[in-house]
Formats: C-alpha cells, structure tokens, sequence
C-alpha cells in the first residue's frame, strides 16, 4: 500500500471532535449506535482506501465478490451489520477489514485463492468475523483511550497526533493469535452455513503452508508474520470440522 494511503488514513482518523464522539459512542452508547458510528468512522476510511488503490477493472471477480459477500452477510446473526468488500491492487496477497464492516481483498489474493468461490468466501466471512467479534474496533479503541489517558498528564499533549496514527497503526499491526483462530473459527461457520464447501478453508491454507515452506513465497513475509503458524490453522479448523461433523450426525 502507498505510503500516502497510510497518511491520508491518519488524516481521516484525526478528525477530533467526530473521532471522540464516535469514541464514546461505542463505548458507552446501545449496539446500534456504536455499529452506526463504527460505519461512519470506516466509511471516511474506506474512501481514502479506494482514492489510493484505484479502480481494478475486472468484472468477473466484481461478480464473484458480488455473489459471496450477500450470501455471507445474510447468515451474519445480528442484522445491523453492513458489509462491502472492494479489491486492492497490492502485490501482497492478504485482506483486512476497516471498522463498520468494510472489508478490502487485493487482487493477489484472489489469485492465490485461484478465484475459487468457497475459498474467496472463507477468506470474506474470515474478515467478517473480525468485525463481528469487535476486534478491529477493540484495537482502535484500546490505542485511542490509551492516548486520550495520556492527556491527564501534564506537558504530555493532545489525543490528536494519537489519532493521526490510529489507521497506520491499525493496519500494520498484527491481531493476536487468539483473535486470529476465533476468526478462523467463526469464518468457517459462516461460510458453511451459507451454503459454500467449508473444506475451501483448509485448500486455500494448504495453499499457503505450501508457500511458507517454499523458497518462492515472495510478498507473503508479511502475511506469515502476522498471522499464527498455518499448520496450526489448519489443524484447528479440521479438529472444529470433525466436531461439527459429529453434532450433525447426533443431532
């Protein structure tokens, strides 16, 4: 990604007077009007995302994301939840989600998945799940009040160049593994349930653990470091397969 992608996120993230009221908003307001301000906040993001990455001409995978991420959205449980997935141009195969449920893929990643529908919708509903699980908000959230805390002390500054950086740090930070697995987890459910091959799971980080072990896994340093062990990935979501599985089967 541009480096002036990253500037132009701190610039949206710093919009003090909406950024704390949106601040506040999740923290102590309903669920509705914490999703809603999340939306806002990820909206102006997600603007500045599109401005840098311009716009990938490619109608067939347009129509595939069009087709999966609906499918995704409607087996979400709670419905105040809004999702858009756009492409990036990046030479680095990865995907994140901004606040609010905006979810960007870049194309390289959809290569990597070889445009295969259940694999391109794990890797959607993976993201979803971080949005829905609050971990992307949390991580703002946890850095903006520990800046907002630092305001108490003398000398120490404003919330404001903490929230210059909040879209920079944000994404280039890893979630934890915790968070990570739980989004595995939660993905694979959501894909199942809306109707795609949970199994697409397992291929695309086959895939990928194929690539870590090679000596051509170039521009995925990145994704390997912020991202758990993929054999362990794996295992899990096999383990969490079998299981689901035999409740089926006892049910």
């Amino acid at each position: 990604m541009p480096e002036s992608a990253f500037y132009k996120l701190g610039r949206v993230a710093a919009s003090k007077t909406r950024k704390i009221k949106w601040m506040w908003s999740s923290l102590t307001g309903d669920e509705s009007e914490a999703i809603s301000a999340e939306y806002g906040v990820g909206r102006e993001m997600a603007a500045v995302m599109r401005e840098q990455s311009g716009e990938i001409a490619d109608p067939a995978l347009r129509q595939l994301l069009d087709q999966v991420t609906p499918q995704l959205a409607s087996v979400v449980r709670n419905k105040l939840h809004r999702f858009e997935v756009d492409l990036v141009r990046d030479q680095s195969p990865t995907a994140y989600a901004l606040p609010g449920g905006f979810i960007f893929i870049t194309q390289s990643l959809t290569e990597l998945c070889q445009r295969d529908q259940d694999e391109v919708a794990f890797v959607i509903a993976h993201e979803m799940a971080h949005v829905v699980r609050r971990h992307t908000i949390n991580r703002v959230l946890r850095q903006t009040a520990y800046s907002a805390a630092s305001m108490l002390v003398p000398g120490r500054g404003t919330v404001a160049p903490w929230l210059r950086q909040v879209g920079v740090r944000w994404l280039e930070r890893a979630y934890s593994q915790d968070q990570e697995y739980e989004a595995d987890a939660l993905g694979c459910l959501l894909a199942r349930s809306a109707g795609f091959d949970p199994q697409g799971a397992t291929r695309l980080l086959r895939r990928l653990l194929d690539l870590e072990q090679s000596t051509t896994a170039s521009g995925l340093g990145v994704y390997f470091s912020t991202h758990p062990p993929v054999q362990d990935r794996i295992a899990r979501l096999q383990q969490r397969l079998r299981e689901t599985k035999q409740a089926v089967k006892g049910s």
